[in-house]
């Protein structure tokens, strides 16, 4: 018969003798353990011939521990004690009613986090812990139940349901319109152009959006920016001209908060999915917030 790659004693004995220790007394331990006072007593007697030492003293109506009794003991305790921490952090994750959610600061601010509320109303047992972050990475941690990004699908490990396309526009605070009257397409070239570029390159540029209205690209005047949301504060403060993707800026355009400028626009070129791991199975509160986003997406 192979041992234990510990080589361990039995589990049995080993509890035995530690309720005996804490007890000091096979019948109580028997009763802690629901078992007979004879079979305490064996499995002491079964660990001491094991390890070859006396682990109590066995007066006429009490025991005592030898020293080697006390350090086993002391052992069993704190071994045991981890064991049990560590089995409740278990139980509670397993109890745990959350689901995380990924995304941009962006995408969280400007699309999800307005639409929570009434997903809260109707499920106010589901905690909904976001990471959000702009560094895509922070996003793939392996507690992220589901994340909401756009790019182009398919992703490595990852499932995969688009949620809308969407349009670009460029927007201006009315009072930068004020002082930098834009009458064509062809002005926004010569205009203070505020850009996010950096965490994601698979944002659009102004270079890249002018090219495709068939403008010049050169010499432009930009701001680059590594936040979509601080961007966005930059133009409702009059400092220049901001992309628009239509989902995101809907509420500060119906606001007045900036308005468009010109009718250019172009399709994104890229899509918004939610995504999850494919290596592990959602959780059913991770199920049901998917399941609710995808029948709430206006």
């Amino acid at each position: 018969m192979s041992r234990s790659p510990y080589s361990l004693p039995s589990l049995s004995s080993l509890v035995a003798f530690e309720a005996a220790s804490r007890h000091l007394s096979l019948t109580r331990a028997a009763a802690e353990l629901n078992v007979t006072t004879g079979a305490i007593s064996k499995n002491i007697k079964l660990l001491e011939t094991e390890i070859g030492q006396q682990l109590f003293r066995r007066l006429h109506r009490s025991l005592t521990l030898t020293r080697e009794g006390e350090v086993l003991a002391a052992t069993l305790s704190e071994s045991f004690e981890k064991i049990s921490g560590q089995v409740k952090s278990l139980k509670s994750a397993a109890d745990y009613s959350g689901v995380s959610v990924g995304t941009t600061t962006g995408i969280a601010q400007l699309w999800l986090l307005p639409k929570l509320a009434k997903f809260w109303a109707d499920h106010q047992n589901i905690i909904i812990d976001h990471v959000i972050s702009d560094r895509s990475q922070d996003q793939y941690r392996p507690d992220v139940d589901l994340r909401i990004r756009y790019g182009a699908a398919p992703w490595p490990d990852e499932q995969a349901t688009k949620i809308f396309d969407d349009c670009i526009y460029p927007l201006a605070s009315k009072a930068f319109l004020r002082s930098n009257p834009i009458k064509s397409p062809k002005d926004l070239s010569t205009m203070p152009l505020l850009s996010l570029e950096g965490p994601d390159p698979t944002w659009t540029s102004w270079a890249s959006f002018l090219a495709d209205q068939g403008l010049p690209t050169r010499k432009l005047n930009v701001r680059r920016f590594n936040s979509y949301v601080v961007a966005l504060q930059a133009a409702q403060s009059g400092q220049g001209v901001v992309l628009g993707w239509a989902r995101m800026v809907e509420p500060l355009v119906k606001s007045g908060q900036l308005v468009r400028v010109t009718k250019a626009e172009m399709l994104a070129p890229q899509s918004y999915y939610i995504t999850w791991g494919n290596r592990k199975p959602l959780t059913r509160q991770a199920e049901i917030l998917r399941d609710w986003l995808l029948a709430n997406i206006d």
